[in-house]
């Protein structure tokens, strides 16, 4: 599902709610996700799961093309864990 499939879903489900709103909504909740985890929050969203940051450290890594060696940066990387209830959807138990 895109951002414009979910805003439309939004929408048709709350006929109260215009287009414009629906994504307003929806812009601001990925928009409060985002500047949690840039400061390093903990975003969790009961039943769905957790979004966090996690650091990988630095590195030697290598050029797939070259095989050469290359010094690969630490680096923030975004995690995602499922909650309980979206984890038991996707394996038939709920």
């Amino acid at each position: 599902m895109t951002r414009s499939e979910l805003i439309e879903r939004l929408a048709d489900e709350n006929p109260h709610l215009f287009q414009r709103d629906a994504e307003r909504i929806v812009n601001t909740i990925f928009q409060e996700i985002i500047e949690a985890m840039a400061r390093g929050d903990r975003v969790e969203l009961r039943g769905f799961g957790a979004f966090s940051v996690k650091r990988r450290d630095a590195r030697s890594g290598r050029n797939p093309r070259t095989g050469e060696a290359v010094e690969v940066e630490q680096k923030h990387v975004p995690f995602f864990k499922t909650g309980k209830l979206l984890h038991d959807r996707l394996n038939g138990r709920a």
